[in-house]
Formats: structure tokens, C-alpha cells, sequence
């Protein structure tokens, strides 16, 4: 066997770990993710087959690598405002909704990955505000948070190359709210930027420290997980959702069979859901 493929055995001990350590559910032939996402790992760590590597994962006392493997295969690719109407429906309907706290308005993205959705929501709420003059004077706070304590540090560096920046993001929009940074990038301004909070969350422990929210975004995040994961993880959102407090899933998910909590609003396009 290639130093770079996987046992039967290993393959079913690093599943049940995944998904013991951060709520991931992989397939049964889903061993070409893994190579793919830990292979580049073995020179780092100095291990000579991937099984060796998954040994060693399965041990508590590897943090580092534990770390740095979940990192590997909790990171996704994202884009600027992905899917477009979630940020649509937030300027058109839900900031003018909220426009009268005399609060902020409180906004949680709940996989921030490198930063795009956080900031993208950023974006919208200053866009709304220069619209709307007089409007949402308390502003809003926004709190992204990831399991990946490497994408964390990334999404508060605000540094992003062309092909990142390429991703979802308009000229127009590019020349508002980023500035020039070191080495080619391009870096976001301090109004994007001081909006956002990051902080470190694994999605299956409490949430009751990061405060309540009247928004939250958790989008292409339920797909990655069980049945009972996802109806625990929607119960604790819930949990933190003020009153009539709205929640963004991602356009392939929905609530059906996981909670009768929410009254689903169809909007055109996309659907969002409120607190009952």
C-alpha cells in the first residue's frame, strides 16, 4: 500500500474521531478527502505514511497535530457574499427592521472560515447606513467564529491576495472597502474591520458565552454534520436568538425534521427563518 492511502481500519478510527473532536460525518469511501487534506501534514509533522498519521492523531497527547488536522479538514473554500440574497434580504429587510434599537444590532456568523461572510455582512451594514442616512445610528456588532484557530488568525490579519479577492468581490466594492496592503495584497479598511469580532467556537460546545444575537448566519455548516448533531446545534442557536431573532441557513439546507422553532419565511429569492 502507497505510504499515502489509507486502511480500511485507520480510515474507520480517524471517521469516529472527526466526528467525536468537531461533529464531522464522513461517508464510507470518502478516503481521497482525507489523503487530500492531510497529506500535506506528513512532511510537517515528520511521519512516513498516513496511517502513521492518523495513529498519531487518535493520541491525546498530540495537540499540535490533533490541531493541526482538524484545522485541515474543518477549512473550507468561501467566497464574498456568497449566494448574493442573504445580504440582499439583510439590507432590504431585516436592518430596516432592526434600524429602530437604540442597541446594535447584534449579528453572528457561525463559520467564519477565512473571513469573507463576516465581512461581506460587514460591507452590507455600511452600505445600508450610507443609503440610509440617519438610519441604524447604533451600528451593529458582528462576531464570526471558527474551529480552526489558523483561519481565525487570518480573518483578523484582513489580508487578501487577488485570487481571494476575485472570489465573489465587485470592483465597486473593492475599491470602497479595501485599501493596499503588504506584498500585493490587498487589506480591508479599519470601518470593516473594527465591526468585526473573532473568537474561537467548536459548534458542538456552549454557545452561552458569546452573548444573544438578532441575527445569525450558519450556512453550508449543518451539511457537514448528523441528524442529532444538527437538530442540537439548531436548539442552541435558538438558545441565543432574541425574540423574533432571524437565522440564515445555507441555500441546500432547511429545518425540516430538525425544529419546529422557527417559522420559515419564503422570500424571493431565498428563505430565512425567525424565532418564534
Amino acid at each position: 500500500m502507497s505510504p499515502r492511502q489509507l486502511d480500511d481500519n485507520s480510515y474507520q478510527q480517524f471517521r469516529v474521531f472527526l466526528e467525536q473532536q468537531c461533529g464531522i460525518v464522513l461517508g464510507e469511501n470518502k478516503q481521497y478527502l482525507v489523503k487530500s487534506r492531510l497529506a500535506p501534514l506528513m512532511s510537517k509533522f515528520n511521519v512516513s505514511s498516513l496511517g502513521d498519521l492518523v495513529a498519531r492523531t487518535l493520541s491525546p497527547i498530540e495537540r499540535q497535530l490533533r490541531a493541526a488536522v482538524i484545522d485541515a479538514m474543518t477549512t473550507n473554500e468561501t467566497l464574498w457574499f456568497r449566494d448574493e440574497y442573504p445580504f440582499t434580504l439583510l439590507q432590504n429587510k431585516l436592518l430596516p427592521e432592526l434600524s429602530g434599537k437604540r442597541s446594535a444590532v447584534k449579528i453572528w456568523s457561525a463559520a467564519s472560515s477565512s473571513g469573507q461572510e463576516p465581512y461581506s455582512i460587514a460591507m452590507s451594514v455600511l452600505e445600508y447606513q450610507q443609503k440610509n442616512l440617519g438610519k441604524l445610528t447604533s451600528g451593529a456588532q458582528i462576531v464570526g467564529t471558527d474551529i480552526s484557530e489558523t483561519m481565525l488568525e487570518h480573518c483578523k490579519y484582513g489580508h487578501y491576495d487577488g485570487l481571494a479577492i476575485a472570489r465573489g468581490l465587485s470592483a465597486t466594492r473593492k475599491q470602497q472597502f479595501f485599501e493596499a496592503g503588504d506584498n500585493g495584497m490587498l487589506k480591508l479598511k479599519d470601518n470593516v474591520k473594527r465591526m468585526v469580532t473573532f473568537r474561537h467556537l467548536n459548534l458542538l460546545n456552549s454557545y452561552s458565552l458569546l452573548g444573544r444575537f438578532d441575527i445569525v448566519f450558519c450556512r453550508n455548516v449543518l451539511i457537514y454534520f448528523s441528524p442529532d448533531i444538527k437538530r442540537k446545534i439548531i436548539a442552541q442557536i435558538h438558545g441565543v436568538l432574541n425574540p423574533k431573532g432571524y437565522l440564515f441557513l445555507g441555500a441546500s439546507e432547511s429545518l425540516s425534521g430538525l425544529s419546529q422553532d422557527f417559522n420559515m419565511i419564503r422570500c424571493n429569492p431565498g428563505i430565512i427563518y425567525q424565532k418564534k
